[in-house]
């Protein structure tokens, strides 16, 4: 079981993310009260603590944060949309204080999306100014993550194939399907949301390409009628599989939240497929998403849980 710990370490940021799941406030963590639900995490058994925001960056107790995780025995992994990782030198201090994990956020390889997408205009500039000095500095494990959403859908293979290319050091990626609820997607930027035939088809070339190339990658939100082939990747599934929670705090209303293996919505025709038990079924269907989209596979369930429970 890998049972992870989400901390919210302060919200402010500097993009302004067309569908920022916690859009910027002002709130910070104090260090004091992170390293009392980091002890939390510990006490419960979780695998590992991962640090995000907002941006993670922009929290001057970030290093303090590294140097206490790096004396306690837990994997920790910091989330960040590597703009400040563009200087260098900030970056050694970080991998000073005890950086060896990271999961940069980008979108799109294209510079017109991924600035229209974040609001800013040398975001991926950025990001690969970021890439370089993390392949300079080396011993850093980079992972990408990606929001999957109406204005990448056609392009995720491209996205990796860039960035496998252009920089073969990273080894692992994550695309989550957007989540609307309660922040700007939903109540400034519905056009940012994807249907599932948007990017069936680019998720699998993506998919592929990367198991081709042997790396690894995790998607989240995306239902297994549209990850044939792939369902053991889903880390949705692999929480149901290997029973698997997650705390997170978040620095809002919400306050801490903790969730077991999650699961959403299901169809009509969920009740046929034979992934309906393993299945964490469609994120908020009815009020985001289209039942209509979804269809029933016969498939054998048995041998996705044991490839799941091998790895």
């Amino acid at each position: 079981m890998a049972s992870f710990g989400y901390l919210q370490i302060t919200r402010k940021c500097n993009q302004n993310c067309r569908f920022c799941s916690s859009p910027q406030n002002s709130k910070v963590l104090s260090f004091k009260e992170g390293i009392k639900q980091i002890d939390e995490f510990i006490k419960n058994n979780f695998f590992g603590v991962i640090l995000t925001g907002g941006e993670p960056t922009l929290s001057p107790d970030l290093p303090k944060y590294l140097r206490y995780l790096r004396n306690k025995n837990i994997e920790y992994v910091v989330i960040s949309n590597g703009q400040r990782l563009a200087d260098f030198e900030y970056l050694k201090s970080l991998k000073k204080a005890g950086l060896y994990k990271i999961n940069i956020s980008m979108y799109s390889c294209r510079p017109r999306i991924q600035a229209f997408l974040t609001q800013k205009k040398d975001s991926l500039e950025k990001i690969k100014r970021a890439l370089e000095n993390l392949g300079k500095i080396g011993g850093i494990i980079v992972n990408i993550n990606t929001v999957i959403n109406h204005y990448n859908a056609d392009h995720l293979s491209e996205n990796v194939k860039w960035v496998v290319e252009n920089f073969p050091f990273v080894r692992h990626f994550v695309w989550n399907n957007l989540d609307p609820w309660r922040n700007k997607a939903q109540y400034e930027n519905p056009d940012t949301i994807p249907k599932l035939n948007e990017f069936e088809v680019e998720l699998h070339k993506a998919m592929e390409f990367l198991k081709v190339n042997k790396r690894t990658f995790r998607v989240e939100r995306v239902p297994l009628c549209y990850m044939q082939g792939f369902e053991e990747y889903s880390s949705d599934t692999r929480r149901i599989v290997k029973s698997e929670k997650r705390w997170t705090l978040f620095l809002d209303s919400q306050g801490l939240v903790k969730t077991d293996a999650e699961r959403f919505d299901y169809g009509e025709v969920c009740r046929y497929c034979s992934l309906r038990q393993i299945c964490a079924g469609l994120y908020k269907m009815h009020e985001f998403f289209d039942e209509k989209e979804l269809y029933p596979v016969f498939v054998n369930k048995e041998k996705i849980i044991r490839r799941i429970l091998e790895t």
